[in-house]
């Protein structure tokens, strides 16, 4: 089949869009899109200046995603002296598999010139995710773990770093994922700390002093092209799972999502577009409330509901 847009052979079809595309525009689509969204989520305001430009950190895994999305932001913003990127790498401590995740890193870092820092669970907190599994004192996934402790040290640096975004590689998969687990369980309220965590454009989010703000720019791709994109960059990204990997919910709905995006192409799509649209009302219905009582952990000093953060009490347990 050759491409819509050409007379090359096409390497992809887009079923949700009909499109086949060539690798040439194949790459162009993709970026075009990441570009997109970072125009409609206003994530360079207007009057940024050279004299005092924003830093944006990206949690850089290693693998595919956070990899092409650094690749595109790099090549977006190379030569714009307004934003400065820096990707910043957590080690859990799973053998076998961050250490090689962040050798592609490193490589990729080097490649493209730009600063990385890496912090581990072991020199931060004392633990490493092989131990806890193996230790489990409150009988959860692995996930559950590890989704705490990450979410903390990316804030915590993010802020040390004086950031002023803090960029995810999720993709168009993982977004509807969620979307479609906080309708079904009838959060509405998550909705709201969704849309202005990261997905409302910064100027409509209900403000977060105590945060760095958040943003998914890869948020309208879908993983198999995510994929595909690394794959005809040739970018050095670690495209294994997590040996650790365990959410079974999430794996449910993951299933369930391929099954309808087979069957009916651009379920994604539209699942998370009016994901969007539900979530931007919702955060305008809690706007201005009270809301949560944020106070700082007396043990650590992050911002939390409780006397305790739940990392600290997490890592209680592992003692």
């Amino acid at each position: 089949m050759d491409c819509n847009r050409c007379d090359e052979e096409a390497i992809m079809h887009a079923a949700y869009s009909g499109a086949h595309l060539c690798t040439d525009h194949f790459r162009e689509s993709v970026e075009k899109r990441v570009r997109r969204r970072v125009r409609r989520d206003d994530l360079v305001p207007h009057g940024v200046t050279p004299e005092d430009p924003l830093t944006w950190v990206i949690g850089l895994s290693g693998g595919k995603d956070s990899v092409v999305l650094t690749e595109i932001l790099h090549e977006t913003f190379a030569e714009d002296p307004r934003i400065e990127l820096v990707g910043l790498t957590i080690h859990e401590g799973i053998e076998g598999y961050r250490d090689k995740s962040l050798e592609a890193c490193v490589e990729l870092t080097d490649e493209l010139g730009i600063r990385h820092e890496v912090v581990s669970y072991e020199e931060e907190f004392g633990v490493r995710m092989d131990d806890v599994v193996e230790d489990d004192p409150e009988n959860m996934a692995a996930c559950a773990y590890c989704g705490v402790f990450r979410r903390d040290l990316l804030s915590n640096y993010a802020d040390e770093l004086e950031a002023d975004l803090l960029l995810t590689g999720h993709n168009l998969d993982d977004e509807a994922q969620t979307a479609l687990m906080n309708f079904l369980e009838g959060d509405v309220e998550q909705m709201a700390k969704h849309f202005d965590a990261s997905l409302g454009p910064l100027s409509e989010r209900d403000e977060q002093e105590e945060f760095v703000p958040r943003a998914k720019p890869l948020r309208d791709v879908p993983e198999k092209e995510v994929a595909l994109y690394a794959h005809v960059n040739d970018l050095p990204a670690h495209i294994t799972e997590c040996p650790h990997s365990s959410e079974a919910y999430r794996g449910e709905i993951q299933r369930l999502l391929y099954g309808l995006e087979e069957n009916h192409p651009g379920t994604r799509h539209s699942i998370l577009s009016g994901y969007e649209e539900l979530a931007s009302i919702v955060s305008d219905e809690f706007s201005g409330e009270d809301g949560a009582n944020l106070q700082e952990c007396v043990e650590c000093g992050s911002t939390t509901t409780r006397e305790v953060c739940r990392k600290c009490s997490l890592l209680e347990s592992l003692v």
